[in-house]
């Protein structure tokens, strides 16, 4: 059975002024190439979880809708974990046994198929339950795997507590991927400028 992906992309980028989603970087938006790595990684199904701007960022990629499942988080503005809990609970509601799920912003534009592809074999390869996590910069992050093992602790995530903090204190094995890059992000316009 495949594993599937969360792609965590509700946030309203305030700081940047304009929806990171649809920034576009070689051609792409921020959230295109996160749905193609995904889906060429190896992930299936994909969920993105939206929130702010909505409709616009669905119209966006409305073409690439027929292996992707489009989430509504209608409290985005609580905090990332409650992205976490929509994206969760959909993918109960489409497949109650999912072994693990790949979680993913969409702002690391450095991200590729090639990087997910490795923490899914990475995954698949273990014996026993092991969160596969990205690392990068000194430290621990997503894109991570997380077994079934952590649902509960994902679920319990409140407020802005993201995925993060169950890779600082893990409850089962954890193995790290190197994400060169993976540090970069899009949270301002400085960095984009940067990035350009």
């Amino acid at each position: 059975m495949p594993v599937p992906a969360i792609i965590l992309a509700a946030g309203t980028s305030s700081r940047l002024g304009r929806p990171k989603q649809l920034v576009e970087i070689g051609g792409e938006t921020l959230l295109q190439r996160s749905i193609r790595a995904a889906r060429e990684g190896g992930a299936a199904p994909v969920l993105v979880v939206l929130g702010a701007h909505f409709d616009v960022i669905c119209a966006s990629v409305r073409h690439l809708l027929n292996d992707v499942v489009m989430v509504l988080n209608d409290r985005w503005d609580e905090g990332i974990s409650t992205s976490i809990h929509a994206g969760l609970r959909t993918l109960r509601a489409i497949d109650r046994d999912a072994k693990a799920v790949v979680l993913m912003t969409c702002d690391q534009p450095r991200l590729t198929a090639g990087h997910i592809a490795a923490l899914i074999e990475t995954f698949e390869a273990q014996k026993r339950s092991a969160i596969v996590s990205s690392h990068y910069a000194g430290t621990r992050g997503v894109p991570a795997v997380f077994p079934s093992l952590c649902f509960s602790q994902l679920r319990a995530l409140k407020g802005d507590r993201g995925a993060r903090s169950l890779l600082i204190d893990p409850v089962c094995k954890l193995i790290e991927i190197e994400f060169e890059g993976g540090e970069i992000d899009i949270d301002t316009v400085e960095d984009l400028a940067a990035l350009e």
